[in-house]
């Protein structure tokens, strides 16, 4: 394992266990101290204060459980559901696979965050919303790769002879089918959470997602757009925190698209 590989995992699990702790830091997130608006990074306040003098540390450690939770039932979601449909439509084929197709083209031909966008902006703000909008956006790709995997898969000896022993299609597909996928699955799975965090964080920074008071990487940047001049701090420290996050994943997904090749074994 590369120095760049363990500090992206470093970083990951850092953030990992912030989020963990967030339940214990929510009370002094919210905790308002008008005499130290905008106050820079301190011993006592390592990123500096917001615009009503709450920890801008506290707020961020909050942020990141909101985050990666969101990112995580997204991915999770869009993943069982793009798998299912994917692999269902190529292993049937025929006019499954053809309306399936045709249903992904329509989702690339936009891209992705405006879709996002435009979902969370009918269904109005919220957690729940949130997940919605990004999960229905989020099961292309899972579907895409599961569908061309599948049309490979599906004519390997193994496969076809299991078929030809009566096996049944969900132990079929459970036992000689998903366990080949399960590689580049893994690896778009692990782009998805990137790519989930930053439209997350662009949905709050537009009011679609979480509400305030709770914290967010989003609204946290947005908010601090309005003092950017005089105080920078307040938009820089979510800002690198959301930078952070997002490169440490990419970089580990990198490493294991190369180490598993991107192709089922």
């Amino acid at each position: 394992m590369s120095g760049g590989t363990r500090g992206a995992l470093l970083v990951v699990t850092l953030w990992g266990l912030a989020a963990l702790a967030a339940p214990w830091l929510e009370a002094e997130a919210n905790r308002i101290a008008l005499e130290r608006i905008l106050a820079p990074p301190s011993w006592s306040a390592p990123m500096g204060r917001d615009d009503l003098g709450r920890p801008l540390l506290a707020r961020v450690l909050v942020g990141a459980r909101l985050s990666l939770g969101v990112t995580l039932v997204v991915v999770a979601l869009a993943a069982a559901v793009g798998t299912l449909i994917g692999v269902l439509a190529g292993w049937y084929g025929g006019l499954l696979d053809l309306l399936v197709v045709r249903v992904i083209d329509v989702f690339l031909a936009f891209p992705g965050i405006l879709l996002a966008i435009a979902l969370a902006g009918i269904l109005g703000p919220g957690i729940d919303n949130l997940v919605i909008a990004l999960s229905v956006v989020g099961w292309v790709g899972f579907a895409r790769l599961a569908r061309a995997q599948t049309l490979s898969l599906r004519t390997r000896d193994h496969v076809q002879v299991a078929q030809a022993l009566g096996t049944p299609l969900p132990r079929l597909l459970r036992l000689h089918v998903l366990p080949l996928l399960s590689g580049p699955l893994v690896v778009e799975a692990t782009f998805a959470l990137a790519a989930v965090i930053v439209a997350e964080a662009g949905l709050s920074f537009l009011g679609l997602g979480v509400q305030p008071p709770t914290p967010s990487w989003g609204a946290l940047i947005r908010d601090g757009t309005r003092y950017l001049l005089i105080a920078p701090h307040v938009v820089l420290m979510p800002g690198l925190a959301l930078l952070s996050l997002v490169v440490a994943i990419n970089l580990l997904g990198d490493r294991l698209r190369d180490h598993l090749g991107g192709r089922p074994r």
